[in-house]
């Protein structure tokens, strides 16, 4: 059973589960909740936007994204057991779990990730959406057996469903919103503030993600080399790659303050950004300077994984800027 959990990387799973919900409840709802509408039927104030898509349509959305990904990590180990072995010394698939255990345990993800994904896709209003679960599906699949030996294509994959994660909640939410103002409200308000809001959640997922994966690519630049990888660090060598990982790195740090400076402007989110997310930048920037060994390379791999969950944290902090007025 551990090896099981170790295989579908649980932690991992829990982070997207938590991503998903501080989505929901920690940002789009607080905007809602300043939004205005004026009702049809309700004579005085204009009351306030609130969420629309039931709670447990919205569990079903992020169970079937669970599903999706945990399919993604099993047939990651399952084409991985060569280079693994190499990079890593060990693997589960093949000595903990057999392979045909491995293959199965990946088709019953997909068939739930998918089947749940087109159940709540149907539950919505556009069954169509299921496809999208469908696509992430065998993109995951190709990702695993061919796009992550290519250069720079498995890495852009791997950062675009990463983005897509707080972007699905938004997607599933905002038909729920507008089918029901749409017949209830004199006028549907312009909801755009929200997308912008998951938006730049998704864009630092994205490039720290990006970054994450290049660093790691780094890490296994022996495995990659000996079964004809062509990552990254196999194609421009490893010290270009470090270079290409610390322009990411500060392209991220310059954008939290950009957007801090231009749009944000408040004082909590300063001192949230600077000690819980640029503060690891920089240490992540000096690591790849002076790494000269795995271990290092682990070290800041590990920590822009931090940077990911406290990046997703400071939707807890938006969540109480604007439910006590403080911006």
């Amino acid at each position: 059973m551990k090896a099981f959990f170790k295989l579908i990387r649980w932690p991992n799973l829990l982070i997207v589960i938590l991503t998903m919900v501080l989505m929901r409840y920690a940002v789009i709802e607080p905007i809602l909740s300043k939004i205005s509408v004026n009702l049809y039927g309700i004579i005085g104030d204009a009351g306030y936007m609130t969420l629309q898509l039931q709670w447990y349509d919205f569990m079903m959305v992020v169970l079937a994204t669970v599903f999706i990904t945990a399919g993604g990590y099993v047939i990651n180990d399952y084409f991985d057991i060569r280079t693994d072995l190499i990079n890593r010394g060990k693997v589960i698939v093949g000595t903990k779990i057999p392979r045909r255990q491995a293959m199965m345990w990946h088709n019953i993800f997909n068939m739930a990730g998918v089947g749940t994904g087109f159940y709540v896709s149907w539950k919505v209003g556009y069954l169509w959406m299921g496809i999208l679960f469908l696509l992430v599906s065998g993109l995951l699949y190709f990702y695993s057996a061919s796009y992550k030996r290519q250069f720079l294509l498995g890495n852009m994959i791997v950062a675009v469903l990463t983005a897509m994660v707080p972007v699905l909640v938004v997607i599933y939410e905002a038909p729920a919103i507008y089918q029901y103002y749409a017949v209830n409200a004199v006028k549907i308000p312009d909801l755009s503030i929200i997308f912008y809001w998951v938006g730049g959640f998704a864009i630092f997922a994205f490039l720290t993600t990006l970054t994450r994966e290049i660093i790691k690519d780094i890490e296994d630049f022996e495995g990659d080399v000996a079964y004809g990888r062509n990552t990254v660090p196999v194609v421009i060598g490893i010290q270009t790659s470090k270079i290409v990982a610390v322009c990411l790195t500060f392209i991220t740090f310059a954008m939290l303050y950009l957007i801090w400076y231009f749009i944000l402007n408040d004082i909590i989110t300063l001192i949230y950004l600077s000690v819980a997310v640029a503060a690891p930048l920089v240490f992540v920037i000096f690591r790849l300077i002076i790494s000269k060994s795995r271990r290092q390379l682990h070290g800041a791999s590990n920590m822009m994984k931090i940077i990911m969950l406290t990046g997703i944290l400071y939707s807890v902090v938006v969540k109480i800027i604007i439910t006590c007025n403080l911006y």
